[in-house]
């Protein structure tokens, strides 16, 4: 029997981690995958059976998992976004989740034969969408910043607002149907919220007083957080179930707006764990279904996925946009991009094993329906948000800004430069002196760790089509390339050359570099030391073509910038030929001035 159970853990995480890794390499959504992967190793081929596996543990399992990830998710959530996009935000998961509730159930109860009350169920899960989908897409598409921080926000934030008002309708159905108990629908999302609010903030502070008065070590810092993240939800979970999960987001958002709270070590724990739990609860919520299952998918399904897309998203959206400085393209983005994940997926299935339980008809449909619109919404939105995207002019195809990483006095001076373009630069550091020398040059920055996984949810992309690893530190500038070459193709990853040839090929193998910029004899220090000696960067018109000269005794030619808006760096394996009207960025000697 424990060999048994051992292979079917192993199992789980070999189908969880390469189901992921297939779907990296495929450039596809992972849930499609791990929701296959899981259909077929579970009730295909009769590997997998998570509920003799895990037996009572299995629900307690998956609401805590979730819990771990709304509260890594809440820690990318900083209030300082919403100051354009709040008000968007705060219809989207209030005024929109009603619209999306109404429209799914409307939808449930003339097409899928569900009752009304099984209808109304259904709608309340569908509400959630998906941020472990979303974000990833928002990484790949970098649309408009208010765009990506919307949609960012929302896919966090509704996922346990989507719980609560789901714990609500199913406390009503138990009490005798919604219409009956009304009172207890209300009642219940009341408290959840309160018990959820007040644990979250308690658990904020603890972490942060623990943390911020070293009472723990670095080496305990993920350890520690993470039992506290236990602790909140299982206290918020006994006052209120399902208040544990908004308590777990309060806490990560908390956390992730105290800015002298160090996030690094926790960050790059929960990345991992995170990617690890998703893998699990896919694989094990798929083995689940039935093969009978497949039943659901008919003519009546799909005119309810219809519904689902071309009416309860636009309508959701448009309501909630009203008034707000979101432009038509920007509102027509917003409306493909609500793919159901793993919140759904677990709710379902813990209300339909509750109701199967207790003998309501048709509650066993709920699972095999809740699956249907992940796998369909998740496919769909996942292939058409990239093209429509790009087509409203709402998911730049081709960014030109760029973000620098090292932000020393020379990379200042360069990126004010290439700022007056009207590029958009975004300079990264772990030096708070130097990132504030350059925002008092009117310049964006960020305060952070290159190599840090964290930095991938943080940053805002929008815009941002190079990427140049000026540090330094060869080893981290080509880290650096490494760690961002999900989001830049490696053909706009830029690093400069080591001060020591032979140390740079002994440490740091070239094909895992980015391109030589400039000129293999430029380097961080020679840039630094003329900068220091008066040489300054500038823009100058081509009034005609001209080769550009190598780089000797100057002036030193960096970038080519051209009429129709393309930014192309010099780098040792080419070097453009400027035509009349584009502009030469160079580095030029106080005798060039």
């Amino acid at each position: 029997m424990a060999g048994d159970l051992l292979v079917s853990l192993v199992l789980i995480l070999v189908a969880g981690v390469g189901a992921s890794w297939l779907a990296w390499r495929l450039e596809l959504p992972s849930i499609l995958l791990l929701l296959v992967t899981g259909f077929l190793i579970g009730p295909v081929a009769g590997w997998l059976h998570p509920d003799q596996l895990f037996g009572d543990l299995l629900l307690p399992v998956v609401s805590f998992s979730v819990a771990v990830i709304l509260f890594e998710g809440g820690l990318t959530l900083q209030t300082i976004e919403l100051e354009e996009v709040g008000s968007v935000v705060r219809n989207l998961v209030t005024v929109g989740v009603l619209v999306t509730w109404a429209v799914t159930t409307a939808g449930a109860y003339l097409l899928l034969d569900l009752g009304l009350n099984l209808s109304l169920l259904l709608g309340a899960i569908l509400v959630v969408t998906g941020p472990t989908v979303i974000i990833p897409l928002l990484r790949h598409l970098r649309p408009k910043a208010n765009v990506s921080t919307t949609l960012k926000w929302e896919g966090i934030l509704i996922d346990p607002i989507g719980v609560i008002l789901s714990v609500g309708v199913f406390r009503a159905i138990l009490a005798g149907g919604l219409t009956a108990s009304g009172f207890a629908l209300v009642y219940t999302i009341a408290k959840a919220l309160a018990i959820g609010v007040v644990f979250g903030i308690g658990g904020a502070i603890l972490t942060y007083v623990a943390l911020k008065r070293n009472w723990v070590p670095d080496v305990l810092h993920s350890p520690m957080t993470l039992a506290v993240v236990g602790v909140v939800f299982v206290s918020a979970e006994t006052l209120q179930p399902e208040a544990g999960l908004v308590a777990a987001t309060v806490m990560g958002a908390v956390l992730a707006n105290r800015e002298d709270f160090a996030k690094r070590h926790i960050m790059e724990f929960k990345e991992t764990l995170r990617t690890l739990l998703i893998g699990f609860l896919f694989i094990v919520l798929a083995a689940r279904l039935d093969l009978s299952d497949l039943s659901v998918v008919g003519p009546s399904s799909l005119v309810f996925l219809a519904v689902l897309f071309f009416l309860a998203r636009p309508l959701a959206v448009w309501v909630s946009t009203i008034g707000s400085d979101l432009d038509w393209r920007e509102r027509t983005f917003l409306t493909t991009m609500a793919p159901r994940g793993i919140v759904a997926a677990a709710i379902a299935s813990v209300f339909a094993l509750q109701l199967v339980e207790r003998g309501y008809p048709g509650a066993d449909r709920l699972v095999a329906i809740t699956f249907l619109v992940i796998v369909a919404t998740v496919g769909v939105y996942g292939f058409v948000a990239g093209p429509i995207g790009r087509r409203l002019g709402v998911a730049e195809p081709n960014p030109q800004g760029v973000l620098i990483v090292g932000a020393q006095r020379w990379a200042r001076e360069m990126a004010t430069t290439l700022q007056g373009l009207g590029l958009r630069i975004l300079l990264v550091d772990t030096n708070r002196h130097n990132l504030r020398a350059a925002r008092s040059k009117g310049l964006d920055t960020h305060a952070g760790n290159s190599l840090d996984r964290g930095m991938l949810d943080d940053v805002d992309f929008a815009g941002l089509g190079h990427l140049l690893a000026v540090t330094p530190n060869d080893e981290v500038n080509s880290l650096t390339v490494l760690h961002f070459q999900e989001i830049f193709e490696r053909s706009n990853t830029y690093q400069l050359t080591a001060s020591e040839a032979e140390e740079r090929d002994a440490h740091v193998p070239l094909k895992l570099r980015g391109r030589v910029l400039f000129d293999e004899t430029v380097t961080g220090e020679g840039l630094r030391d003329l900068v220091r000696e008066g040489w300054t960067f500038h823009a100058r018109e081509v009034e005609e073509s001209e080769e550009l000269e190598g780089f000797g005794t100057g002036p030193y030619p960096l970038f080519v910038y051209t009429a129709d808006g393309r930014l192309r760096p010099i780098t040792s394996d080419n070097t453009p030929t400027p035509e009349a009207g584009d502009r030469v960025i160079e580095l030029r000697s106080p005798d060039d001035q």
